[in-house]
């Protein structure tokens, strides 16, 4: 039991890790420092619409690897080790982010999207390891552990790196743009230490070992991947069901995550009051994702789920009449509350429904469906400032989104929980 209990909180360590990539570079500096650094006397709109392009484009390339190297890692028995290795390719690239100097913006977006790409594909693998270190009852509890301690982790070190920004001589710094620059050194760090217990306490699936050559395996991947399509739509109409919803309502989220900050500027509020609210979104998401992770004994994950995405498509509209800092202190209030219950659940849903022993292969189709979401999202508020020239309408296409997904979603099947 003792071991068991290890491997779990070793596992969800990993989300303590790899979180402060989130906060710090992808939801905090990177917007800021991306517009008022990297690309400075460039029109908002302008930035707006490169850093939103660069988020589809990230997104795709790792919608296209993600399945075929989630095959790959069952038929090899490589999870762990993918993981590890993404994980090390975001480390650097994070830390590649320190040395970019004044007006470089294309090696910005660059490093930028090495690292998200890097980040994503080693959270395919991550979450593939969950059938394997806990039973479907558990997975709930497991799952909403894991972004509990995200949100803790990632805000511990923002908290610290946004002090480094306001008071960078009490850190025997020259000033708040090499604290910025530093900041991304200690994600780099952070993701890097703390992804140890995971490495050394969570052991690779014993499954069968294909012997066969990269190009077999490939080729083997793809065949797999049409199989798994065809079952999905003959056989699993359930899961199919649920997959379309998830790729609908999670679009809102990312993209609410992703482009918040610069959305929040492109409307005249000041910097430091958005890393305030991205604070209190971070420190209010570690209770209530794991208070989430508990009410499913009671309501099962379904309904949790469909009150997050509710509470989403009120915020969208909201956030058209926003104005006051206090506003933007408001929406992350909201946001912390539901914004861990609505990742952790699908995950540990989706977990549920799974075949275990195919997990790196369906965890990668579900990361493909969130990775599509990700194009569409962000292309569609840098599509539309672009057009209208008005950035407060840009998120407001995302309510279509929420409430497809809602209504799909009621449709689907929770599974009894058993093991």
């Amino acid at each position: 039991m003792e071991n068991r209990k290890k491997k779990i909180l070793s596992w969800a360590l990993y989300d303590w890790a790899n979180s402060t990539y989130s906060t710090t570079v992808m939801a905090g500096f990177f917007p800021v420092f991306f517009k008022m650094y990297w690309s400075q006397g460039v029109d908002a709109t302008v930035s707006t619409a490169r850093l939103g392009t660069a988020i589809s484009i990230s997104s795709l390339v790792i919608a296209f690897m993600s399945p075929t190297l989630g095959v790959v890692a069952d038929l090899r028995g490589l999870k762990k080790l993918f993981c590890l290795s993404f994980m090390l390719i975001g480390v650097i690239a994070c830390g590649w982010m320190t040395f970019i100097p004044l007006g470089d913006w294309w090696n910005a977006i660059l490093a930028y999207s090495i690292a998200m790409m890097a980040f994503n594909a080693s959270c395919v693998f991550y979450e593939s390891l969950m059938p394997f270190v806990a039973e479907p009852k558990e997975m709930d509890y497991v799952s909403s552990l894991g972004y509990a301690l995200g949100y803790l982790g990632g805000g511990i070190l923002f908290l610290i790196n946004v002090l480094m920004h306001l008071f960078p001589e009490w850190f025997g710094l020259r000033d708040g743009v090499q604290a910025v620059q530093v900041s991304f050194m200690t994600v780099a760090v952070w993701w890097f230490v703390f992804s140890i217990p995971l490495a050394r306490n969570v052991p690779e699936p014993a499954v069968p070992v294909s012997k066969d050559n990269i190009w077999k395996l490939t080729n083997r991947s793809i065949l797999t991947l049409q199989a798994t399509f065809k079952e999905l739509i003959t056989k699993e109409r359930n899961l199919l069901i649920f997959m379309i919803a998830y790729w609908m309502y999670i679009d809102g989220v990312y993209t609410v995550m992703t482009m918040a900050v610069d959305y929040g500027m492109s409307i005249g509020l000041g910097s430091k009051d958005l890393i305030a609210a991205l604070l209190i979104t971070q420190f209010i998401g570690f209770p209530c994702a794991y208070y989430f992770g508990t009410v499913t004994k009671r309501f099962g994950a379904k309904l949790p789920v469909l009150v997050c995405i509710g509470i989403y498509s009120v915020t969208v509209v909201a956030a058209m009449w926003m104005s006051q800092a206090w506003h933007f202190y408001l929406l992350a209030v909201i946001i912390g509350m539901v914004q861990g219950g609505v990742q952790s659940l699908s995950r540990s849903l989706f977990g549920k429904m799974a075949p275990k022993h195919q997990s790196g292969e369906y965890f990668g189709l579900f990361n493909l469906v969130g990775r599509f979401a990700s194009i569409l999202g962000p292309l569609i508020v840098a599509f539309t400032v672009t057009i209208t020239g008005n950035s407060r309408v840009g998120m407001v296409g995302l309510l279509l989104l929420f409430i497809v997904g809602g209504g799909l979603l009621m449709k689907v099947k929770e599974p009894q929980e058993h093991g």
